[in-house]
């Protein structure tokens, strides 16, 4: 019985070392980050001809990213490690970074479609449009870092004169602008989403939006609602009062900014229903 616990400890270290070391940044990570900096660097360049302001303000954070990689290169080669967290933080934020570099794509090019009687279309959704999404990550202001990336994915489709440009499912990706934990002082914790990437039916297209409200989408009889879904945006529908429904305990002010109301730190777990309002014209092929 002895030799037995001996072997089952043995191997609970063995797997513990062995998620270790799965879990450890290798030189091949920070290749990586060097891929995506070399591309940032070449959007940088072509958004200089349609937004100079833009471009200066890229290739100074690219600067500064770039060395954060070089630091953690000196770091993996002097002491052979570099902690997991560190290397996500600068990933999340060069790809944050990545994505504001591409800049509004030109969009009146020739489009190849597989059967040639086929017609491209172009849906363009206007500013102020709400669209209701589900939090496929869980945010919460007491760990959450600035320029930090989550997904969630669309409710219900999206419709434009009559037809469906984006079905429900589509995955929409953001970051967190701002977060500021509870602490003695300022007792409520808050946190501002900023939603910048769409991944269409033709793949990635740039989007602004900002978060205007919240609903706790695990409830039965908030589910009932979001299925029925009469218009996009509607999941709020007869609950914007702040009727029963709501998720309890945040407030979502102006900007997009979440902040909680019972003096603790903002918690939206995975299947939060966060109504979004389009800042800038979206055109989906």
């Amino acid at each position: 019985m002895r030799k037995m616990k001996i072997v089952v400890v043995g191997m609970m270290v063995m797997g513990m070392a062995a998620a270790s070391l799965a879990q450890e940044v290798t030189e091949a990570d920070l290749a990586r980050l060097d891929k995506v900096a070399a591309e940032v660097a070449q959007h940088a360049a072509i958004l200089k001809a349609s937004d100079a302001t833009l471009a200066v303000e890229v290739e100074k954070s690219l600067g500064l990213l770039k060395e954060e990689v070089v630091y953690l290169r000196v770091r993996l080669r002097k002491e052979g490690t570099v902690s997991r967290t560190e290397y996500t933080d600068v990933r999340d934020r060069m790809e944050t970074l990545r994505i504001k570099a591409i800049g509004q794509k030109v969009t009146a090019q020739p489009v190849l479609v597989d059967d040639p009687t086929e017609v491209a279309r172009v849906w363009t959704v206007p500013v102020g449009t709400e669209l209701d999404v589900r939090l496929q990550t869980a945010l919460n202001s007491g760990i959450a870092k600035v320029e930090q990336r989550f997904e969630a994915t669309t409710v219900l489709d999206l419709k434009v004169e009559g037809d469906v440009a984006l079905p429900a499912g589509a995955v929409v990706r953001g970051f967190v602008g701002s977060v500021r934990p509870a602490g003695r002082v300022e007792r409520r914790g808050s946190l501002t989403l900023a939603f910048d990437e769409l991944l269409g039916p033709s793949g990635p297209t740039r989007l602004r939006a900002s978060v205007t409200h919240a609903l706790d989408g695990k409830r039965s009889e908030d589910l009932s609602r979001i299925g029925t879904g009469a218009m996009v945006g509607a999941v709020l529908g007869g609950l914007l009062g702040g009727g029963k429904g709501l998720l309890v305990g945040v407030l979502v002010g102006g900007g997009g900014t979440i902040a909680a109301t019972d003096g603790t730190d903002v918690d939206l777990p995975i299947g939060t229903v966060l109504r979004l309002r389009i800042d800038s014209p979206l055109e989906i092929r």
